[in-house]
């Protein structure tokens, strides 16, 4: 054990360089109703750091979008995997999961407002530079990163992997301030060729600062290594695409590092 002491010191690492991710839960409220999210940064880095939001699939907050945080931190950031449905409300079966989803996306006032309070939690840790927040999503929560960047809320960038691109409240010009990078499959029968189209035409008239990357013979929930178990189980179109999953995160690295960088 002192040999291996030794050796690290020898080599310049110091103790908190080798620090773990710490993680913790957070309990919140919003209008009266208990959401939990989970909040995860690395130690090792001093100071404040930029701070990203993860948005669950329409699962829920489950362990997936976790371990999605996790790599954010691992990445050098502050990330908060919030939760739009509520403490505890985590389906492992599609008609579970509609009904949670379609729960928020029918008052989109109120998914607002959940997702402005955690975006408020995590602009308030000590870790975090609260002038520099993006936000990730995923399937369900690619939709909702997309509607707050179309509704002018206050975020440097926001991604959204195999997200909805449709919208009953499109984007006005002048009036989003996040970049926006979507990734999406181009054999996800969730994301058809006229709603993409639509999608595009919409960014482009409102003036907004977006790529969006349409991967080939790709299916729905691509990033998610558990897409195959759960299209083959419920009768699903869903595919893990490892190209389209490691290309995607490289590229989400790449963007983070620009705009937080302007």
């Amino acid at each position: 054990m002192k040999h291996l002491l030794a050796f690290i010191l020898m080599c310049g690492f110091s103790v908190t360089g080798l620090a773990a991710l710490k993680s913790k839960e957070i309990v919140y409220r919003v209008d009266g109703n208990e959401f939990t999210g989970y909040l995860v940064y690395d130690d090792a880095i001093q100071g404040k750091r930029p701070g990203v939001l993860v948005v669950h699939e329409w699962w829920g907050l489950n362990d997936y979008a976790r371990k999605r945080a996790d790599m954010l931190a691992k990445l050098g950031y502050t990330a908060f995997a919030l939760d739009m449905y509520g403490t505890g409300k985590v389906a492992d079966h599609p008609d579970d999961a509609k009904g949670f989803m379609q729960a928020v996306t029918s008052n989109m006032p109120e998914a607002e407002k959940r997702f402005d309070k955690a975006k408020s939690i995590l602009q308030q840790q000590p870790t975090v530079d609260a002038a520099h927040i993006a936000a990730i999503g995923y399937c369900f929560g690619g939709g909702i990163v997309l509607h707050m960047a179309r509704v002018g809320d206050d975020l440097d960038g926001v991604v959204s992997f195999h997200g909805s691109l449709g919208t009953q409240e499109p984007a006005k010009k002048g009036e989003v301030k996040a970049r926006v990078l979507v990734f999406t499959g181009a054999a996800d029968p969730f994301a058809p060729p006229e709603l993409v189209s639509a999608f595009e035409q919409e960014m482009q008239q409102a003036g907004v600062d977006y790529q969006l990357i349409s991967y080939p013979g790709v299916k729905h929930s691509f990033t998610n290594p558990d897409a195959d178990s759960f299209g083959q189980r419920f009768g699903m179109p869903l595919a893990y695409d490892k190209h389209a999953d490691e290309d995607s995160w490289q590229r989400t690295q790449a963007f983070f590092k620009q705009i937080f960088k302007d």
